[in-house]
């Protein structure tokens, strides 16, 4: 499990502080009743990026239709790093946070956050990790990443660092000690944009970021190939801080179960990781599942992250 005192430690390193919590324009308190002047305060993690475009936009006409039907009123911001999300929700400056299952599973752990719904799509609540790299790179194996020029997300990413670095470490590959460099992009979008200007040889992120970035144009898929996909991997989940008040979790989970069909949301709004279309989000989630999943990157140790970074910061 990630500890508090290594959080911080990768905070600082990666250039963040406590600055960051008031950037998001919240303070610790209790949490809130989700009227008027106590919005319920939705922290979003920033997984392509923090951009209005990149994260916030795919959200709001969700929370906008659930508040409709609800009456709840959200207050809804991105965080400028996976940690300042989990730090948020922890602290009590948040009340609903949206995560990657390895930083939910932080938050799980220093027990403040509960698994509130997931996305579906064609039936499963699941995504997928990949390692791409550069055609023209030599790469056909994780074995031949040896050498290489290496990106990786944010460290508390599940898909663009934890299982990246898992199923390297499973093939034998240390990237601390093996990697030529290893570039600490910060987010999919940033590996998958070195990736394309010939930063770097290869690089972690989801196959939804992936598939994003071609879309959007940001990367030639003819000139990438795929070098290893994951397992399948529980859905980015959407949490809820403990300490909200069960009618207003039961509102929630009501809501979500029936997105799909509330007044004024269209399906084509109704999006989730990677700004990708789904069918709908459930509120029926197992904390086992989550949980079974984090067993993936269970290799990836504080340690292990404090070596990668040691060697990003020296490149």
């Amino acid at each position: 499990m990630y500890t508090t005192q290594f959080a911080r430690r990768a905070l600082l390193a990666l250039g963040l502080s406590a600055i960051t919590l008031a950037s998001l324009g919240v303070s610790a308190q209790t949490q809130h009743d989700g009227s008027a002047a106590k919005p319920l305060r939705v922290v979003l993690v920033p997984a392509d990026g923090g951009t209005e475009d990149g994260t916030k936009k795919d959200f709001e006409p969700i929370f906008s239709a659930i508040g409709k039907s609800t009456g709840l009123v959200f207050d809804i911001k991105v965080g400028q790093s996976y940690g300042t999300v989990v730090e948020a929700m922890c602290s009590g400056a948040a009340d609903i946070a949206w995560y990657g299952p390895a930083s939910y599973l932080q938050a799980k752990g220093r027990g403040c956050a509960e698994l509130l719904a997931l996305a579906v799509r064609k039936g499963e609540s699941v995504y997928y990790s990949g390692i791409f790299a550069r055609n023209d790179a030599g790469i056909s194996s994780i074995g031949d990443l040896k050498g290489k020029k290496i990106a990786l997300g944010d460290v508390n990413s599940t898909s663009s660092f934890n299982v990246p670095v898992a199923m390297m470490l499973a093939a034998g590959v240390s990237p601390a000690r093996d990697a030529g460099s290893i570039n600490m992009a910060g987010s999919h979008a940033n590996v998958l944009k070195a990736l394309a200007e010939g930063l770097v040889d290869a690089g972690g992120a989801s196959f939804d970021s992936f598939e994003k970035a071609v879309n959007a144009k940001a990367i030639d898929p003819a000139k990438v190939k795929v070098v290893v996909k994951s397992v399948p991997i529980p859905y980015p989940p959407i949490a809820v801080h403990p300490k909200v008040s069960n009618a207003i979790k039961a509102k929630l989970r009501d809501a979500f179960n029936n997105v799909d069909k509330l007044p004024g949301v269209t399906k084509d709004q109704i999006r989730g990781y990677g700004g990708g279309k789904v069918d709908g989000y459930t509120a029926k989630v197992s904390e086992q599942d989550m949980a079974n999943a984090g067993k993936m990157f269970d290799q990836v140790t504080d340690q292990v992250k404090t070596d990668i970074m040691k060697k990003a910061s020296a490149r």
